[in-house]
């Protein structure tokens, strides 16, 4: 590895000035690298952004998409845009902590299988005698039957029983870093999803390139988690049942999406219908309709099937 690689920086925004600002403050602030470049690209959102960021961020290279191209879409654009050997994702909503990127980075230089690595992610703490909360120290795969996985240390309070850099099954989106040479091998995120799985069907691009995702826990951010969709949307119910779906499509076989079909559509997808009938959620419920009927009506197209958008393809 160089010894001071470029690293870009890529995060997304849509309608979250401040919380991209604070973000912002965090690298100018926390980061010890200092070889860096910082993207922002914003996704179509209702103010123009760009005036206010220069005026503080000056340094910043700040994108404006005119439409929202989701997470993955606005990521990519970030992608065509970036310089750097190295490129960290980092949602807008978090915050970069004290050599992560150096951390990060050292994770390439220890391991030659490595395609990406997430640091260790913390919520963000409610207040200063709030202890650090776990929300990702890696995964487990996902179930071939529940189309589910579990995220190891969810909700822990830290007591550092986390600390071996290692393989793991999924990277997270709030944070993940990737070389451009890997880049180039896997393929760019998987645009198809919008929001919500598109860094498990990445991460399993990558591990169909031969090349392992990686947990660093000596790399931290906090993230505000959900601040910008918020913890109840309509999208995200949208979004999160059709991509489950479309993700076990594109990542199992015939057989095993089946099986997965029969207990999603037979159990799963019921008892969330149930349980917003009784909250008198009936926007939910129109909304995990839609997303099943969505799988239905797209289930021959070509793109619901594994197809690596290659990096060269967008240069």
């Amino acid at each position: 590895m160089l010894s001071q690689p470029l690293v870009s920086i890529i995060s997304v925004n849509y309608n979250e000035l401040e919380v991209t600002c604070e973000l912002l403050s965090s690298i100018v602030d926390n980061n010890s690298y200092q070889n860096i470049e910082v993207i922002i690209i914003d996704n179509a959102s209702k103010i123009n952004p760009k005036g206010q960021i220069l005026k503080e961020f000056p340094d910043t290279i700040v994108i404006n998409s005119p439409d929202n191209l989701g997470f993955a879409g606005g990521n990519n654009l970030g992608i065509r845009k970036a310089k750097g050997d190295y490129l960290l994702f980092i949602n807008n909503d978090a915050v970069l902590q004290k050599d992560s990127i150096k951390n990060l980075l050292q994770t390439f230089d220890e391991n030659n299988d490595i395609g990406i690595v997430s640091p260790m992610i913390y919520y963000f703490p409610k207040n200063e005698d709030d202890p650090l909360r776990i929300q990702y120290a890696g995964t487990t795969h996902v179930n071939s039957i529940t189309g589910r996985n579990t995220t190891i240390g969810h909700g822990e309070i830290d007591q550092n029983q986390y600390t071996k850099i290692e393989p793991t099954a999924y990277i997270h989106g709030a944070a993940m870093m990737i070389s451009r040479k890997v880049l180039e091998i896997s393929g760019l995120m998987p645009e198809l999803f919008f929001l919500y799985y598109e860094e498990l069907d990445w991460s399993e691009m990558i591990h169909r390139s031969g090349l392992k995702v990686y947990f660093n826990p000596n790399a931290k951010v906090l993230h505000k988690e959900s601040y910008s969709i918020g913890p109840n949307s309509i999208l995200k119910t949208h979004y999160i049942t059709r991509n489950r779906m479309l993700f076990m499509k594109r990542n199992r076989n015939t057989l095993s999406y089946l099986v997965f079909s029969l207990y999603f559509l037979g159990l799963a997808v019921p008892k969330q219908i149930i349980k917003h009938i009784f909250k008198g959620e009936w926007k939910h419920i129109a909304a995990i309709r839609k997303a099943v009927a969505w799988n239905f009506k797209n289930s021959g197209n070509e793109e619901i099937k594994y197809l690596k958008t290659k990096f060269t393809d967008v240069q």
